[in-house]
């Protein structure tokens, strides 16, 4: 008996992935979750997502597929928050790798269904952007999700699309989604929070945090990503849907469009086409304006100040709460003082915490 879940934008939604499995089959065998590697600059300094030969300590799983174990590593400079999961999760992490296009990905869920004769298939998105046209002016990330969704609307085999976290990725406008959903599948829990409460503690995913926060019950304004965009968390928040998968195709103007496609660089010429971008594009020239940052300790008094004027401000926009991933960005410092930082912030006001979120506003 084995389910397959197949995480549309990679990093968050694989996390999601194993705790909407553990919320809807308890302790029964553990899904696999077919993801990307990728985790965007403030894990990952190499701009894009990371592939098979990335990696050191891969296990073939079939000749297209292979798992991520807690052992495997990814080779410097390059980074992944896979190993880790692995680690800490008792579901089986199989790298999706899009650089042969969808054609390469369609190819990697037939031979996974050959291999597995899986119960059921899910497509997961957190947010619901796989449900976007591709000319939205709020779409940022359209890429992943357009891939997964072509290579699952081409396996001959019944999938189940579904969205989690309506809006958290501040990609669309709920409103815009509400009358695409179907059913409602799950509404997470605290409970169902706590299977991947650890993996919260470190993870970098703001929209799969801010899913757990509102299924923690935390309702406000969190502000999110380096421009500090806003997102209401509301009770909508910790609700899983269904969308119709051909609905979904029939939309989405890029997974069209890169249903044949053999290659990323293919698939991202398509996205500049029918979006205006490519957000690897976006990352590359952050990659570059950023360089390779040389690891420093924190002033601990220096950075408290700057993170109460950053909170002033915050509180001044109408935000209540914010991710850390964010107030590192915002506060310039790089990815691998996020931690530290975090640390910092927790032993100093503790009560601010509202896991896994940083709340900036009093009574919020």
């Amino acid at each position: 008996m084995t389910r397959l879940i197949v995480a549309a934008g990679g990093g968050g939604d694989a996390v999601a992935a194993a705790m909407l499995d553990a919320a809807l089959y308890g302790d029964q065998d553990r899904a696999l979750i077919l993801t990307y590697a990728w985790d965007r600059l403030l894990v990952d300094p190499v701009p894009g997502p990371r592939g098979a030969d990335n990696f050191t300590g891969l296990e073939q799983i079939t000749p297209a597929v292979q798992a991520v174990p807690a052992s495997a590593r990814p080779i410097a400079p390059a980074g992944s928050t896979l190993p880790r999961l692995a680690a800490e999760l008792p579901h089986t992490f199989a790298l999706i790798d899009p650089h042969h296009g969808a054609e390469g990905i369609t190819r990697q869920l037939e031979e996974l269904v050959r291999h597995l004769s899986p119960t059921s298939i899910d497509l997961l998105d957190v947010g619901g952007d796989i449900l976007a046209r591709g000319d939205e002016p709020t779409l940022k990330s359209p890429l992943a999700d357009a891939l997964t969704l072509a290579a699952c609307c081409q396996v001959n085999a019944p999938v189940r699309l579904l969205v989690a976290g309506p809006g958290l990725d501040g990609e669309l406008p709920v409103d815009d989604l509400r009358p695409l959903f179907g059913a409602l599948v799950h509404t997470f829990t605290p409970q169902d929070v706590e299977r991947i409460s650890q993996v919260l503690e470190w993870h970098p995913s703001e929209a799969t945090g801010m899913l757990a926060a509102t299924a923690r019950g935390v309702r406000g304004i969190c502000e999110v990503r380096d421009a500090g965009l806003a997102i209401p968390l509301t009770d909508e928040g910790p609700t899983v849907h269904e969308a119709d998968l051909d609905q979904a195709l029939s939309r989405n103007q890029l997974a069209r469009a890169t249903m044949a496609t053999t290659g990323l660089g293919e698939a991202e010429r398509h996205s500049r086409e029918i979006c205006g971008h490519s957000e690897i594009d976006y990352e590359r020239t952050k990659a570059a304006r950023l360089g390779r940052p040389t690891p420093t300790r924190l002033d601990p008094g220096a950075v408290l100040a700057q993170v109460a004027e950053f909170e002033a401000e915050a509180q001044s926009r109408g935000a209540t709460h914010t991710t850390f991933r964010h107030i590192t960005e915002a506060l310039n410092l790089d990815g691998t003082q996020r931690e530290e930082l975090r640390q910092l912030l927790l032993s100093n006001r503790p009560e601010q915490y509202a896991a896994p979120l940083w709340r900036v506003a009093a009574g919020a």
